[in-house]
């Protein structure tokens, strides 16, 4: 069973890793200029927060499984291939992209008015105010904003394996599903268990400690 388990267990996390960190890279900006783009924000531009509004919600809106199908041809393009490990990393980032940019926002909203006020009274640059107020002020809460973005593309992988993505879910599919092999099923969902329950702890525990500084 091993020689079954490890791999795809491997191959859940270098999915699920590469993943989150292509989401932030696409949603983390997104997140940040809807606050400073809408009324009243530090840099204040309706319309363009208005289209990113709307483009967040429409890819927000679409199932995973489906979003995965339409991107076929882009992780065709990107790796050469739609099925497989390597190629499913393409269609998990879009997926988790407006879900981190919702979550970055939510958590930028959160900084005390006042501080920003404060900031912009003393000449701070609408950089300074991103970088050394509001990011750092929203820390303890980005933090776990990225740990539900990561438990969340664990869920996604597993989905994925409906339809070659490998990972842990292809392996319950192919094995525990197809060819009844229980243990393996059980085994695929408890590792997926402990991984989300690691990966909460950890977000939580890294939270509290900056929140406390």
């Amino acid at each position: 069973m091993a020689e079954l388990v490890i791999p795809s267990l491997l191959e859940t996390l270098f999915m699920v890793a590469f993943s989150t960190l292509f989401s932030l890279i696409m949603g983390f900006p997104l997140g940040i200029l809807l606050v400073i783009t809408e009324k009243d924000g530090i840099w204040e531009k309706p319309l363009l927060n208005n289209v990113l509004n709307s483009i967040i919600n429409i890819l927000r809106s679409f199932p995973f499984i489906i979003l995965m199908i339409l991107v076929f041809p882009i992780s065709r393009l990107i790796v050469g291939k739609s099925i497989g490990t390597t190629a499913t990393i393409v269609p998990l980032s879009i997926a988790a992209a407006p879900f981190v940019a919702r979550i970055i926002e939510s958590s930028l909203k959160e900084v005390d008015r006042g501080v920003i006020e404060l900031s912009l009274s003393m000449g701070a640059t609408t950089p300074q105010i991103i970088f050394k107020v509001l990011i750092p002020e929203a820390m303890p809460s980005l933090i776990l904003g990225i740990t539900i973005t990561i438990i969340n593309l664990i869920g996604y992988s597993a989905m994925a394996g409906a339809i070659g993505g490998g990972g842990l879910g292809n392996l319950a599919i192919r094995y525990g599903l197809y060819r009844f092999q229980t243990d393996i099923m059980i085994v695929s969902v408890v590792l997926i268990i402990i991984l989300v329950q690691g990966i909460q702890y950890l977000g939580n525990k890294i939270s509290s400690i900056i929140d406390k500084k």
